[in-house]
This record gives C-alpha cells, structure tokens and sequence, in this order.
C-alpha cells in the first residue's frame, strides 16, 4: 500500500524569511525532477511542543529567534528519538546541537545566547558569532564517506549562509564523545554540517542549503531528505 509522505516544516512561517519563500517551489522542483511527492505542512513552534507523530520527515527551517525554543527542541529530539528523518538549516542546526547537549550528553543548562542572553558563559553551546555570516557565501569541506559527502557527491560544495551564531569549540569533543558527527566544515576549519550515523536521515547545516541555485533544483541534501521520507512513509 502507497503511502503520501507527510514533512513537517517546523518554524514561524514570514514571507520575510527568504527560505521559508523557497520552500513551495523547491518541493515542486523534487516532485518533477525526482518523483518525488511530499504532503508539506507548515508546523510553527508553539505548536511543535504536541510533537510530530504522523509525520514522515521533519525540517526545521530558519527564522530563528523562534517563538518557542521548547516547541523546536520537541520536535527535534522526536525526529531524532522516532527515527524520523530530519533536516535542520541555520537556526535547524543550532537547536539540533543544543537539543543534543542537553538530552544526550547531559548538559541541562546547555543555552543558545539568542535565546538566553543571561546565561552563564560556560552553559552557553550556541555563541554569537566573530563576524556576522549573514549573506555570506563559502566553501565547505565535506568528510569522505560521510552521509552528507554521499548526497553532495563531492568533497567541497558552495554554501550561502544568513546567520549570526555558531556552535562553541568548547563543546564539540562532548557532543562527538556521545555520537554526534561533524562532516562539514569552513576553509579555516569551523564546523558547518553535522549528522548522526547511527539515525536513518539526521542531518543539519549551519548554512541554508534552500538558498542554493535560482531555486528551480533542490539542493542534494533536501533532495535526500525527500527520498528519506518517502522510504519511511514505505514503512508505515
């Protein structure tokens, strides 16, 4: 029995979030190039807290101060717990690491500076960045043999950005220690992609894959994320 596959883009839809205006056309671009057929709904995040059961990838996508940190983060740990494929770009990868911290490597007071300005130094895994990165383009280095290099098909891919924080060096080594990859990283060795082997699809980039090209081809790891959907919609 076929199965429509289900995508939740969770984040606070703005027709002033550049990315959020891709999304249409990028999903019609995977159903006639690639065949494949996703029923999107838009999640916002206080509503992402009921979690996303029934749904067959999620992506969180970016515009982030969010309007509930909580409501990402639940949604975050139920694709990651439920074994549902997940995308998380900008904002999607920062919430990743901090949802990690706090549930997998123990980090209670794991914070995310946008978010939580008071926090101590020394709890905050999420930090402003040096230098802006909004409307940055670079290149970034993927690792061989990773599950992003397979989807890129290459070593070294263009990557246009829109954000202002970053994950601490600080933290990287525990959150490797406790299973979390980093494949991806920028010319002067920062990390810009980050995924899970042990998950079926879990992937993040700090950069927006979705602002790729003229917006008429998904990019390959949207792509990925469309085909992982359609495969767990298979086992439903």
């Amino acid at each position: 029995m076929n199965h429509t596959a289900r995508l939740a883009l969770v984040g606070d839809r703005s027709d002033a979030v550049r990315s959020h205006t891709r999304v249409p056309g990028l999903l019609e671009a995977v159903r006639v190039r690639d065949g494949l057929d996703l029923d999107a709904y838009w999640v916002g995040t206080q509503d992402a807290a009921q979690g996303v059961d029934g749904f067959d990838a999620v992506w969180v996508l970016p515009g982030s101060p969010y309007r509930s940190e909580a409501g990402v983060l639940a949604a975050i740990r139920a694709a990651r717990e439920g074994g549902i494929p997940f995308l998380g770009t900008c904002g999607g990868f920062q919430h990743a690491l901090l949802e990690f911290a706090r549930t997998v490597c123990g980090l209670d007071r794991a914070a995310h500076a946008e978010n939580d300005a008071a926090a101590a130094d020394e709890d905050t895994v999420i930090v402003p960045l040096a230098c802006s990165l909004v409307g940055h383009e670079g290149v970034v280095r993927v690792t061989p043999g990773s599950r992003a290099a397979g989807l890129i098909g290459a070593d070294r891919a263009q990557a246009r950005y829109h954000c202002n924080y970053a994950p601490d060096p600080r933290y990287l080594d525990t959150l490797r220690a406790h299973g979390l990859a980093f494949t991806g990283t920028d010319e002067s060795g920062e990390v810009r992609i980050a995924e899970l082997p042990s998950h079926p699809f879990f992937l993040a980039t700090l950069f927006q894959p979705e602002l790729d090209g003229d917006g008429t081809r998904a990019h390959p790891l949207i792509t990925g994320l469309a085909e992982a959907a359609v495969a767990h919609a298979r086992t439903r």
